[in-house]
Protein backbone atom coordinates (compact mmCIF):
# COMPACT_ATOMS: atom_id res chain seq x y z
CA UNK A 1 0.00 0.00 0.00
CA UNK A 2 1.27 3.43 -0.93
CA UNK A 3 2.36 5.78 1.84
CA UNK A 4 0.02 8.78 2.31
CA UNK A 5 1.26 12.03 0.83
CA UNK A 6 2.83 14.52 3.25
CA UNK A 7 0.43 17.10 4.74
CA UNK A 8 0.30 20.36 2.84
CA UNK A 9 2.20 23.29 4.28
CA UNK A 10 0.12 25.54 6.49
CA UNK A 11 1.91 28.56 5.05
CA UNK A 12 0.90 29.33 1.46
CA UNK A 13 3.27 32.29 1.10
CA UNK A 14 6.74 31.87 -0.33
CA UNK A 15 9.78 33.62 1.11
CA UNK A 16 10.19 37.14 -0.26
CA UNK A 17 13.13 39.52 -0.27
CA UNK A 18 13.20 43.28 -0.81
CA UNK A 19 16.20 45.54 -1.27
CA UNK A 20 16.02 48.67 0.85
CA UNK A 21 17.72 51.97 0.13
CA UNK A 22 18.27 52.39 3.87
CA UNK A 23 17.22 51.11 7.26
CA UNK A 24 17.54 53.08 10.51
CA UNK A 25 17.28 51.31 13.86
CA UNK A 26 15.35 53.71 16.13
CA UNK A 27 16.12 51.67 19.23
CA UNK A 28 19.87 51.60 18.78
CA UNK A 29 21.69 51.66 22.10
CA UNK A 30 24.34 53.93 20.64
CA UNK A 31 24.41 57.36 22.21
CA UNK A 32 24.88 58.96 18.82
CA UNK A 33 22.06 59.47 16.35
CA UNK A 34 21.10 56.26 14.53
CA UNK A 35 22.69 56.13 11.08
CA UNK A 36 20.89 54.68 8.08
CA UNK A 37 22.44 51.87 6.01
CA UNK A 38 21.31 49.77 3.05
CA UNK A 39 19.72 46.41 3.88
CA UNK A 40 17.58 43.51 2.75
CA UNK A 41 14.12 42.82 4.18
CA UNK A 42 13.00 39.18 4.13
CA UNK A 43 9.55 37.70 4.80
CA UNK A 44 9.67 34.05 5.86
CA UNK A 45 8.01 31.40 7.99
CA UNK A 46 10.21 29.61 10.53
CA UNK A 47 8.69 26.91 12.74
CA UNK A 48 5.17 28.15 12.00
CA UNK A 49 6.14 31.72 13.01
CA UNK A 50 5.96 34.37 10.30
CA UNK A 51 8.88 36.76 10.50
CA UNK A 52 10.24 39.90 8.89
CA UNK A 53 14.03 40.10 9.09
CA UNK A 54 16.19 43.12 8.31
CA UNK A 55 19.79 42.32 7.42
CA UNK A 56 22.24 45.16 6.88
CA UNK A 57 24.20 44.76 3.66
CA UNK A 58 27.63 45.75 4.97
CA UNK A 59 27.59 43.91 8.29
CA UNK A 60 26.38 40.79 10.03
CA UNK A 61 24.02 42.89 12.13
CA UNK A 62 20.35 42.00 11.70
CA UNK A 63 17.11 41.87 13.64
CA UNK A 64 13.89 39.92 13.31
CA UNK A 65 10.28 41.03 13.91
CA UNK A 66 7.48 38.61 14.73
CA UNK A 67 4.74 39.70 12.33
CA UNK A 68 1.98 38.77 14.79
CA UNK A 69 2.99 41.78 16.91
CA UNK A 70 4.34 44.09 14.21
CA UNK A 71 2.76 47.11 12.57
CA UNK A 72 3.75 49.15 9.54
CA UNK A 73 3.05 52.88 9.20
CA UNK A 74 3.54 54.89 6.03
CA UNK A 75 5.59 58.06 6.41
CA UNK A 76 5.72 58.90 2.70
CA UNK A 77 5.69 57.33 -0.77
CA UNK A 78 9.05 55.66 -0.17
CA UNK A 79 9.34 55.57 3.61
CA UNK A 80 7.79 53.45 6.39
CA UNK A 81 8.22 52.94 10.09
CA UNK A 82 8.02 49.35 11.33
CA UNK A 83 7.41 48.73 15.06
CA UNK A 84 7.11 45.58 17.12
CA UNK A 85 7.38 44.19 20.64
CA UNK A 86 10.98 43.38 21.47
CA UNK A 87 10.78 39.60 21.69
CA UNK A 88 14.50 39.37 22.50
CA UNK A 89 13.91 40.79 25.98
CA UNK A 90 12.94 38.54 28.89
CA UNK A 91 11.25 41.39 30.75
CA UNK A 92 7.46 41.18 30.89
CA UNK A 93 7.12 44.91 30.42
CA UNK A 94 9.49 44.99 27.45
CA UNK A 95 8.32 47.67 25.06
CA UNK A 96 8.90 47.97 21.34
CA UNK A 97 11.68 48.32 18.86
CA UNK A 98 11.38 50.11 15.60
CA UNK A 99 13.07 50.80 12.31
CA UNK A 100 12.58 53.38 9.60
CA UNK A 101 12.89 51.81 6.16
CA UNK A 102 13.27 53.60 2.86
CA UNK A 103 12.95 52.38 -0.71
CA UNK A 104 14.50 53.86 -3.83
CA UNK A 105 11.56 52.83 -6.02
CA UNK A 106 7.88 53.65 -5.45
CA UNK A 107 6.69 50.45 -7.15
CA UNK A 108 8.89 48.36 -4.87
CA UNK A 109 7.55 50.16 -1.79
CA UNK A 110 3.95 49.38 -2.82
CA UNK A 111 4.76 45.70 -3.37
CA UNK A 112 6.44 45.57 0.04
CA UNK A 113 3.40 47.19 1.72
CA UNK A 114 1.02 44.71 0.07
CA UNK A 115 3.25 41.79 1.01
CA UNK A 116 3.40 42.97 4.60
CA UNK A 117 -0.40 42.92 4.80
CA UNK A 118 -0.57 39.40 3.31
CA UNK A 119 2.08 38.02 5.64
CA UNK A 120 0.57 39.70 8.67
CA UNK A 121 -2.91 38.32 7.86
CA UNK A 122 -1.35 34.89 7.54
CA UNK A 123 0.29 35.32 10.95
CA UNK A 124 -2.92 36.56 12.56
CA UNK A 125 -4.80 33.64 11.05
CA UNK A 126 -2.64 31.27 13.09
CA UNK A 127 -4.06 32.74 16.32
CA UNK A 128 -0.80 34.29 17.46
CA UNK A 129 -0.66 36.66 20.39
CA UNK A 130 -1.42 40.26 19.55
CA UNK A 131 -0.66 43.56 21.36
CA UNK A 132 -2.56 44.19 24.59
CA UNK A 133 -2.65 40.45 25.30
CA UNK A 134 -5.60 39.69 23.01
CA UNK A 135 -5.97 36.79 20.60
CA UNK A 136 -6.85 37.52 17.03
CA UNK A 137 -10.60 37.81 16.73
CA UNK A 138 -10.79 40.91 14.56
CA UNK A 139 -11.73 43.17 17.48
CA UNK A 140 -9.61 45.47 19.62
CA UNK A 141 -10.13 46.51 23.21
CA UNK A 142 -11.83 49.66 21.93
CA UNK A 143 -14.20 47.61 19.75
CA UNK A 144 -15.11 45.38 22.68
CA UNK A 145 -16.64 48.20 24.69
CA UNK A 146 -17.86 50.66 22.01
CA UNK A 147 -20.63 49.82 19.56
CA UNK A 148 -19.61 50.00 15.91
CA UNK A 149 -22.28 52.53 14.88
CA UNK A 150 -21.21 55.00 17.56
CA UNK A 151 -17.52 54.64 16.70
CA UNK A 152 -18.25 55.15 12.99
CA UNK A 153 -20.15 58.39 13.66
CA UNK A 154 -17.53 59.56 16.15
CA UNK A 155 -14.56 59.13 13.81
CA UNK A 156 -16.54 60.53 10.87
CA UNK A 157 -17.33 63.66 12.90
CA UNK A 158 -13.75 64.28 13.95
CA UNK A 159 -12.47 63.44 10.47
CA UNK A 160 -14.03 66.62 9.07
CA UNK A 161 -12.11 69.88 8.87
CA UNK A 162 -15.10 72.04 9.79
CA UNK A 163 -15.30 70.41 13.24
CA UNK A 164 -11.54 70.73 13.72
CA UNK A 165 -11.87 74.39 12.80
CA UNK A 166 -14.56 74.82 15.44
CA UNK A 167 -12.14 73.53 18.08
CA UNK A 168 -9.18 75.49 16.76
CA UNK A 169 -11.25 78.68 16.83
CA UNK A 170 -12.01 78.11 20.50
CA UNK A 171 -9.20 80.47 21.39
CA UNK A 172 -9.61 79.91 25.13
CA UNK A 173 -8.94 76.21 24.59
CA UNK A 174 -6.21 76.52 21.98
CA UNK A 175 -4.52 79.48 23.66
CA UNK A 176 -4.43 77.73 27.04
CA UNK A 177 -2.82 74.63 25.53
CA UNK A 178 -0.24 76.77 23.74
CA UNK A 179 0.57 78.66 26.93
CA UNK A 180 0.78 75.48 29.01
CA UNK A 181 3.30 73.96 26.59
CA UNK A 182 5.41 77.07 25.99
CA UNK A 183 5.53 78.02 29.66
CA UNK A 184 6.88 74.56 30.42
CA UNK A 185 9.44 74.13 27.66
CA UNK A 186 11.70 72.24 30.02
CA UNK A 187 9.14 69.42 30.10
CA UNK A 188 9.21 69.11 26.29
CA UNK A 189 12.73 70.06 25.16
CA UNK A 190 14.63 66.97 24.04
CA UNK A 191 11.74 64.67 25.08
CA UNK A 192 9.66 62.09 23.27
CA UNK A 193 5.99 63.14 23.16
CA UNK A 194 2.84 61.20 22.25
CA UNK A 195 -0.19 63.21 21.15
CA UNK A 196 -3.25 61.10 22.00
CA UNK A 197 -6.06 61.74 19.51
CA UNK A 198 -4.03 64.30 17.59
CA UNK A 199 -6.78 65.59 15.32
CA UNK A 200 -5.30 68.30 13.12
CA UNK A 201 -1.93 67.87 14.80
CA UNK A 202 -1.92 71.30 16.42
CA UNK A 203 -0.79 70.03 19.83
CA UNK A 204 1.94 67.96 18.20
CA UNK A 205 3.27 71.10 16.55
CA UNK A 206 3.10 73.00 19.83
CA UNK A 207 5.25 70.25 21.38
CA UNK A 208 7.71 70.44 18.48
CA UNK A 209 7.85 74.23 18.82
CA UNK A 210 8.75 73.71 22.47
CA UNK A 211 11.75 71.62 21.41
CA UNK A 212 10.47 68.03 21.58
CA UNK A 213 12.95 65.44 20.31
CA UNK A 214 10.19 63.56 18.52
CA UNK A 215 6.40 63.60 18.56
CA UNK A 216 4.15 60.67 17.68
CA UNK A 217 0.76 62.06 16.63
CA UNK A 218 -1.76 59.23 16.97
CA UNK A 219 -5.13 59.80 15.27
CA UNK A 220 -7.71 57.13 14.38
CA UNK A 221 -9.96 59.16 12.07
CA UNK A 222 -9.42 60.35 8.50
CA UNK A 223 -8.13 63.58 10.03
CA UNK A 224 -4.75 61.82 10.22
CA UNK A 225 -4.33 62.43 6.49
CA UNK A 226 -5.06 66.14 6.91
CA UNK A 227 -2.66 66.25 9.86
CA UNK A 228 0.12 64.80 7.68
CA UNK A 229 -0.53 67.46 5.07
CA UNK A 230 -0.60 70.29 7.60
CA UNK A 231 2.54 69.10 9.35
CA UNK A 232 4.36 68.59 6.04
CA UNK A 233 3.58 72.24 5.25
CA UNK A 234 5.63 73.20 8.31
CA UNK A 235 8.95 71.54 7.36
CA UNK A 236 10.93 72.81 10.37
CA UNK A 237 8.53 70.87 12.59
CA UNK A 238 7.69 67.98 10.26
CA UNK A 239 11.06 66.29 10.60
CA UNK A 240 10.33 65.68 14.29
CA UNK A 241 6.68 64.57 14.01
CA UNK A 242 5.38 61.18 12.92
CA UNK A 243 1.64 60.84 12.28
CA UNK A 244 0.30 57.37 13.05
CA UNK A 245 -3.20 56.51 11.87
CA UNK A 246 -4.77 54.10 14.31
CA UNK A 247 -6.31 53.66 17.74
CA UNK A 248 -4.19 54.00 20.88
CA UNK A 249 -5.51 50.61 21.95
CA UNK A 250 -4.13 48.94 18.81
CA UNK A 251 -0.97 50.71 17.65
CA UNK A 252 2.64 50.12 18.71
CA UNK A 253 5.39 52.71 19.11
CA UNK A 254 9.15 52.27 18.81
CA UNK A 255 9.92 53.94 22.15
CA UNK A 256 8.46 55.08 25.43
CA UNK A 257 7.13 58.62 25.83
CA UNK A 258 8.36 61.22 28.30
CA UNK A 259 5.21 63.31 27.85
CA UNK A 260 1.60 62.60 26.87
CA UNK A 261 -0.43 65.51 25.53
CA UNK A 262 -4.08 65.29 24.59
CA UNK A 263 -7.41 67.09 24.53
CA UNK A 264 -9.61 64.23 25.81
CA UNK A 265 -12.29 66.30 27.55
CA UNK A 266 -15.95 66.06 26.59
CA UNK A 267 -19.10 67.63 27.94
CA UNK A 268 -19.20 67.09 31.71
CA UNK A 269 -15.50 66.22 31.26
CA UNK A 270 -16.19 62.51 30.65
CA UNK A 271 -18.50 62.51 27.59
CA UNK A 272 -17.20 60.60 24.53
CA UNK A 273 -15.15 58.36 26.87
CA UNK A 274 -11.89 59.69 25.47
CA UNK A 275 -10.40 59.88 28.98
CA UNK A 276 -10.27 56.09 29.02
CA UNK A 277 -8.09 56.15 25.90
CA UNK A 278 -5.90 58.78 27.57
CA UNK A 279 -5.15 56.56 30.58
CA UNK A 280 -4.67 53.52 28.30
CA UNK A 281 -1.99 55.56 26.50
CA UNK A 282 -0.47 56.31 29.91
CA UNK A 283 -0.31 52.63 30.81
CA UNK A 284 1.03 51.52 27.43
CA UNK A 285 3.41 54.28 26.40
CA UNK A 286 4.35 56.67 29.22
CA UNK A 287 7.69 56.11 30.91
CA UNK A 288 7.87 56.13 34.73
CA UNK A 289 7.68 59.68 36.12
CA UNK A 290 6.51 60.93 32.72
CA UNK A 291 4.32 64.03 32.39
CA UNK A 292 0.68 64.23 31.34
CA UNK A 293 -0.80 67.41 29.83
CA UNK A 294 -3.48 67.76 31.23
CA UNK A 295 -2.75 66.15 34.58
CA UNK A 296 -5.92 66.45 36.69
CA UNK A 297 -9.57 67.17 35.94
CA UNK A 298 -12.37 68.40 38.20
CA UNK A 299 -16.14 68.23 37.71
CA UNK A 300 -17.81 71.19 39.45
CA UNK A 301 -21.46 71.03 40.52
CA UNK A 302 -23.98 73.42 42.09
CA UNK A 303 -27.81 73.63 42.34
CA UNK A 304 -29.40 76.36 40.23
CA UNK A 305 -32.69 78.23 39.88
CA UNK A 306 -33.88 79.19 36.40
CA UNK A 307 -37.64 79.62 35.93
CA UNK A 308 -37.30 80.56 32.24
CA UNK A 309 -35.38 77.39 31.41
CA UNK A 310 -37.79 75.22 33.39
CA UNK A 311 -40.83 76.70 31.63
CA UNK A 312 -39.11 76.33 28.26
CA UNK A 313 -38.49 72.63 28.91
CA UNK A 314 -42.00 72.00 30.25
CA UNK A 315 -43.73 73.89 27.42
CA UNK A 316 -42.08 71.75 24.75
CA UNK A 317 -44.38 68.87 25.64
CA UNK A 318 -47.58 70.97 25.45
CA UNK A 319 -47.95 69.95 21.81
CA UNK A 320 -48.94 66.49 23.06
CA UNK A 321 -51.80 67.86 25.16
CA UNK A 322 -53.93 68.47 22.07
CA UNK A 323 -57.11 66.42 22.17
CA UNK A 324 -58.18 67.16 18.62
CA UNK A 325 -55.14 67.22 16.37
CA UNK A 326 -56.76 66.66 12.95
CA UNK A 327 -59.28 64.50 14.80
CA UNK A 328 -56.63 62.62 16.81
CA UNK A 329 -56.17 62.75 20.58
CA UNK A 330 -52.41 63.17 21.29
CA UNK A 331 -52.66 63.20 25.08
CA UNK A 332 -51.73 59.51 25.58
CA UNK A 333 -48.13 60.45 24.68
CA UNK A 334 -47.92 63.62 26.77
CA UNK A 335 -46.30 61.98 29.81
CA UNK A 336 -43.70 60.21 27.65
CA UNK A 337 -42.89 63.42 25.75
CA UNK A 338 -42.59 65.38 28.99
CA UNK A 339 -40.21 62.78 30.40
CA UNK A 340 -38.23 62.72 27.16
CA UNK A 341 -37.54 66.45 27.19
CA UNK A 342 -36.39 66.36 30.79
CA UNK A 343 -34.04 63.47 29.99
CA UNK A 344 -31.91 65.82 27.89
CA UNK A 345 -29.06 67.63 29.63
CA UNK A 346 -29.04 71.30 28.62
CA UNK A 347 -25.82 72.62 27.09
CA UNK A 348 -25.54 76.41 27.17
CA UNK A 349 -23.78 79.30 28.86
CA UNK A 350 -25.62 80.63 31.91
CA UNK A 351 -25.26 83.48 34.38
CA UNK A 352 -23.45 82.28 37.54
CA UNK A 353 -25.94 84.35 39.57
CA UNK A 354 -28.44 81.55 38.89
CA UNK A 355 -26.55 79.30 41.32
CA UNK A 356 -28.27 78.97 44.69
CA UNK A 357 -25.32 77.47 46.61
CA UNK A 358 -21.50 77.49 46.46
CA UNK A 359 -20.23 74.74 44.13
CA UNK A 360 -18.44 71.55 45.09
CA UNK A 361 -16.13 69.47 42.89
CA UNK A 362 -15.08 65.89 42.18
CA UNK A 363 -11.41 65.25 41.31
CA UNK A 364 -10.23 62.87 38.57
CA UNK A 365 -6.45 62.38 38.62
CA UNK A 366 -5.40 61.25 35.15
CA UNK A 367 -2.05 60.02 36.46
CA UNK A 368 -3.71 57.60 38.90
CA UNK A 369 -7.20 56.81 37.57
CA UNK A 370 -7.64 53.30 36.18
CA UNK A 371 -9.57 52.72 32.98
CA UNK A 372 -12.22 50.64 34.77
CA UNK A 373 -12.89 53.45 37.25
CA UNK A 374 -14.38 55.49 34.41
CA UNK A 375 -17.09 52.90 33.84
CA UNK A 376 -19.04 54.13 36.87
CA UNK A 377 -18.57 57.44 38.69
CA UNK A 378 -20.49 58.07 41.89
CA UNK A 379 -20.44 61.55 43.44
CA UNK A 380 -22.23 62.27 46.76
CA UNK A 381 -23.69 65.78 46.81
CA UNK A 382 -24.00 68.21 49.70
CA UNK A 383 -24.79 71.93 49.48
CA UNK A 384 -26.03 74.74 51.72
CA UNK A 385 -28.45 77.11 49.99
CA UNK A 386 -27.38 80.76 49.96
CA UNK A 387 -30.77 82.14 48.89
CA UNK A 388 -34.46 81.26 49.02
CA UNK A 389 -36.10 79.94 45.87
CA UNK A 390 -36.87 76.94 43.71
CA UNK A 391 -34.02 74.59 42.77
CA UNK A 392 -34.55 73.46 39.18
CA UNK A 393 -31.59 71.12 38.91
CA UNK A 394 -27.82 70.71 39.00
CA UNK A 395 -25.40 72.83 36.99
CA UNK A 396 -22.04 71.30 36.03
CA UNK A 397 -18.80 72.38 34.42
CA UNK A 398 -15.17 71.26 34.51
CA UNK A 399 -11.61 72.45 34.66
CA UNK A 400 -8.26 70.73 34.06
CA UNK A 401 -4.76 71.35 35.40
CA UNK A 402 -1.57 71.34 33.33
CA UNK A 403 0.90 70.52 36.08
CA UNK A 404 4.10 71.68 34.43
CA UNK A 405 7.50 71.78 36.09
CA UNK A 406 7.70 75.55 35.63
CA UNK A 407 4.09 76.78 35.59
CA UNK A 408 0.84 75.22 36.78
CA UNK A 409 -1.94 76.41 34.50
CA UNK A 410 -5.67 75.81 34.88
CA UNK A 411 -8.17 75.71 32.04
CA UNK A 412 -11.80 76.26 33.06
CA UNK A 413 -15.25 76.11 31.47
CA UNK A 414 -16.92 77.78 34.48
CA UNK A 415 -19.94 80.10 34.10
CA UNK A 416 -18.79 83.69 34.05
CA UNK A 417 -15.38 82.73 32.60
CA UNK A 418 -14.66 83.22 28.87
CA UNK A 419 -17.00 80.87 27.01
CA UNK A 420 -15.60 77.74 25.35
CA UNK A 421 -17.13 75.33 22.84
CA UNK A 422 -17.98 73.08 25.81
CA UNK A 423 -20.20 75.77 27.42
CA UNK A 424 -21.72 74.38 30.65
CA UNK A 425 -24.26 71.62 31.24
CA UNK A 426 -27.42 71.56 33.37
CA UNK A 427 -29.52 68.63 34.51
CA UNK A 428 -33.09 69.91 34.91
CA UNK A 429 -35.50 68.31 37.40
CA UNK A 430 -39.09 67.84 36.27
CA UNK A 431 -40.13 68.49 39.90
CA UNK A 432 -38.31 71.54 41.37
CA UNK A 433 -37.42 71.71 45.08
CA UNK A 434 -38.21 74.70 47.33
CA UNK A 435 -35.32 75.78 49.58
CA UNK A 436 -34.67 78.48 52.16
CA UNK A 437 -31.37 80.25 52.74
CA UNK A 438 -29.25 78.08 55.00
CA UNK A 439 -31.13 74.89 54.16
CA UNK A 440 -29.05 71.82 53.35
CA UNK A 441 -29.34 69.98 50.04
CA UNK A 442 -28.00 66.46 49.68
CA UNK A 443 -28.07 63.96 46.86
CA UNK A 444 -26.13 61.84 44.42
CA UNK A 445 -24.76 62.21 40.89
CA UNK A 446 -24.28 58.75 39.45
CA UNK A 447 -22.69 58.34 36.00
CA UNK A 448 -22.78 54.97 34.23
CA UNK A 449 -20.83 54.53 30.98
CA UNK A 450 -22.56 52.96 27.99
CA UNK A 451 -21.41 51.60 24.64
CA UNK A 452 -22.45 54.71 22.70
CA UNK A 453 -19.35 56.50 24.05
CA UNK A 454 -21.25 58.41 26.69
CA UNK A 455 -22.98 58.12 30.07
CA UNK A 456 -26.36 57.68 31.64
CA UNK A 457 -26.81 60.33 34.36
CA UNK A 458 -28.82 59.51 37.48
CA UNK A 459 -29.39 62.59 39.64
CA UNK A 460 -31.14 62.82 43.00
CA UNK A 461 -31.47 66.00 45.08
CA UNK A 462 -33.15 66.24 48.49
CA UNK A 463 -33.89 69.20 50.78
CA UNK A 464 -33.33 68.42 54.43
CA UNK A 465 -35.57 69.79 57.18
CA UNK A 466 -34.90 73.42 58.00
CA UNK A 467 -35.54 75.55 61.06
CA UNK A 468 -36.51 74.36 64.55
CA UNK A 469 -36.11 70.61 64.85
CA UNK A 470 -33.84 70.38 61.80
CA UNK A 471 -31.13 68.80 63.93
CA UNK A 472 -33.35 65.75 64.17
CA UNK A 473 -32.61 65.12 60.48
CA UNK A 474 -35.11 63.93 57.92
CA UNK A 475 -35.86 64.72 54.29
CA UNK A 476 -38.45 67.33 53.38
CA UNK A 477 -38.48 67.05 49.57
CA UNK A 478 -36.80 64.75 47.02
CA UNK A 479 -36.59 64.97 43.24
CA UNK A 480 -34.70 62.80 40.78
CA UNK A 481 -34.14 62.43 37.06
CA UNK A 482 -32.43 60.15 34.55
CA UNK A 483 -30.66 61.73 31.59
CA UNK A 484 -28.64 60.58 28.58
CA UNK A 485 -25.44 62.59 28.16
CA UNK A 486 -25.28 61.37 24.56
CA UNK A 487 -28.47 63.29 23.66
CA UNK A 488 -28.16 66.85 25.02
CA UNK A 489 -30.29 69.86 24.21
CA UNK A 490 -27.93 72.41 22.65
CA UNK A 491 -29.75 75.50 23.79
CA UNK A 492 -27.12 77.86 22.34
CA UNK A 493 -28.42 77.06 18.86
CA UNK A 494 -31.83 78.53 19.73
CA UNK A 495 -32.79 82.18 19.14
CA UNK A 496 -31.86 84.32 22.10
CA UNK A 497 -34.50 86.32 23.97
CA UNK A 498 -33.89 90.05 23.90
CA UNK A 499 -35.39 92.60 26.31
CA UNK A 500 -38.34 94.66 25.05
CA UNK A 501 -36.75 98.01 25.83
CA UNK A 502 -33.80 98.74 23.57
CA UNK A 503 -31.44 101.70 23.64
CA UNK A 504 -31.35 103.89 20.53
CA UNK A 505 -28.35 102.97 18.37
CA UNK A 506 -25.55 105.51 18.40
CA UNK A 507 -25.57 105.54 14.59
CA UNK A 508 -29.14 105.10 13.25
CA UNK A 509 -29.40 102.75 10.28
CA UNK A 510 -30.82 104.04 7.00
CA UNK A 511 -33.81 101.67 6.76
CA UNK A 512 -36.89 102.20 4.55
CA UNK A 513 -40.12 101.91 6.60
CA UNK A 514 -43.57 101.63 5.02
CA UNK A 515 -46.45 103.84 6.27
CA UNK A 516 -48.29 100.81 7.74
CA UNK A 517 -45.18 99.95 9.72
CA UNK A 518 -44.97 103.54 11.04
CA UNK A 519 -48.52 103.34 12.38
CA UNK A 520 -47.74 100.03 14.10
CA UNK A 521 -44.56 101.49 15.62
CA UNK A 522 -46.50 104.46 16.99
CA UNK A 523 -48.99 102.14 18.68
CA UNK A 524 -46.15 100.09 20.20
CA UNK A 525 -44.48 103.28 21.45
CA UNK A 526 -47.74 104.48 23.05
CA UNK A 527 -48.12 101.14 24.82
CA UNK A 528 -44.52 101.28 26.02
CA UNK A 529 -44.98 104.82 27.37
CA UNK A 530 -48.18 103.77 29.17
CA UNK A 531 -46.23 101.07 30.99
CA UNK A 532 -43.51 103.48 32.19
Amino acid sequence: MEAPPPPPSTNKLQQQEFTLASVTDLTSSSSSSPSPSSAVATFSCVNEVTELRFQESESAHGFTFDLSSTQLFKLGQLQFICVSHNSDSVKEDAFSRGVVIKFSDEKESKVFSNSFEEWRKDSVGKGSSLPNGTVSDGKSKFDDKIEAASAKMYFHYYGQLLHQQNMLQDYVRTGTYHAAVMENRSDFAGRVVVDVGAGSGILSMFAALAGAKHVYAVEASEMADYARKLIAGNPLLAERITVIKGKIEDIELPEKADVLISEPMGTLLVNERMLETYVIARDRFLSPNGKMFPTVGRIHMAPFSDELLFMEMANKALFWQQQNYYGVDLTPLYASAHQGYFSQPVVDAFDPRLLVAPPMFHVIDFTQMKEEQFYEIDVPLKFTASVCGRVHGLACWFDVLFDGSTVQRWFTTAPGAPTTHWYQIRCVLSQPIHVMAGQELTGRLHLVAHSAQSYTINLTLSAKMWGPGANQGGILQTSSCKLDLKEPYYRMSQPQVYPVAQETPAQPQDIQIQSDDLEELELLQQNANAQL
